[in-house]
C-alpha cells in the first residue's frame, strides 16, 4: 500500500494531478480542498495517499492533510459511495462542515451536494455519527511543506468547466456555473471551488 508520496509536481488539471518521485509519474486523483494548498508546477509537493484497487484499475489518490484522507477511507465504506462521489464531497465541503452536517443531522445541507439525495445523506449521517468524533476531523493538519498559491491556468475558465465536467456535471449546467461567477483574476481551482460553493448554498 502506498502511504505518502513526495516529489515534484510535474502537472495539474482537476481532479488529476502527477507527481514525479525519482523518475516515476505517479497519477493521482484529488479534491478541489487539496488542489488549493498545492504548490506551483516544478516545485516540491508531498501527500497522503490512499491506492484503490479495483479488477480494472488502480487508482491513487491524494490528500494534503490527514484529516481528508481519514473521512475519505469512511466515506467509501458507506454504502452507495465510491471514490469519485467522496471526492465530489470533499471539494464542495470542508471536512469540518461536513462533520457539523453529521452531528448536527443536517440533511439539507448534505443534499446540496451534487449526487447526494435525501436517501444518501441519511444513510452517510447513521454511518458515521458513531465514527465521527474518532475519525481526526482536523481540517489544519496538513503536510504540504508551505504550499505557495498555484499560477493562473492559460484559460482558467475553460479550465474550471472542463473540471466539473470531470466531475460529473453536465457541460451546459458546468458552463452556467462557471458563468454566474465574477472570475476576475482567479484561478481555475479557485473558480471550481466558488461554484462548488455556490452549488451548495442553492
Amino acid at each position: 500500500m502506498i502511504g505518502r508520496l513526495r516529489g515534484l509536481l510535474a502537472w495539474k488539471q482537476p481532479p488529476y494531478l502527477l507527481i514525479d518521485a525519482h523518475g516515476v509519474g505517479y497519477e493521482l486523483e484529488a479534491s478541489l480542498t487539496t488542489f488549493q494548498t498545492l504548490p506551483e508546477i516544478g516545485a516540491e509537493v508531498t501527500l497522503l495517499t490512499h491506492l484503490a484497487v479495483r479488477e480494472d484499475a488502480h487508482t491513487l489518490y491524494g490528500f494534503a492533510s490527514p484529516a481528508e484522507r481519514s473521512l475519505f477511507r469512511n466515506l467509501i465504506r458507506v454504502t452507495g459511495i465510491g471514490p469519485r462521489l467522496a471526492l465530489l464531497i470533499l471539494s464542495g465541503m470542508s471536512v469540518e462542515l461536513f462533520g457539523r452536517c453529521v452531528r448536527e443531522n443536517d440533511t439539507t445541507s448534505l443534499t446540496r451536494l451534487p449526487g447526494i439525495g435525501k436517501k444518501t445523506a441519511e444513510r452517510l449521517i447513521i454511518e458515521l455519527r458513531d465514527r465521527i468524533g474518532e475519525l481526526g476531523l482536523d481540517p489544519t493538519a496538513v503536510v504540504l511543506p508551505g504550499g505557495r498559491a498555484a499560477a493562473p491556468a492559460i484559460n482558467p475558465v475553460d479550465d474550471a468547466i472542463s473540471a466539473l465536467v470531470a466531475l460529473g456535471y453536465k457541460l451546459p449546467e458546468a458552463s452556467r456555473m462557471v458563468q454566474s461567477l465574477d472570475t476576475d483574476g482567479l484561478t481555475s481551482e479557485a473558480i471550481i471551488r466558488l461554484a462548488l460553493q455556490a452549488s451548495v448554498r442553492r
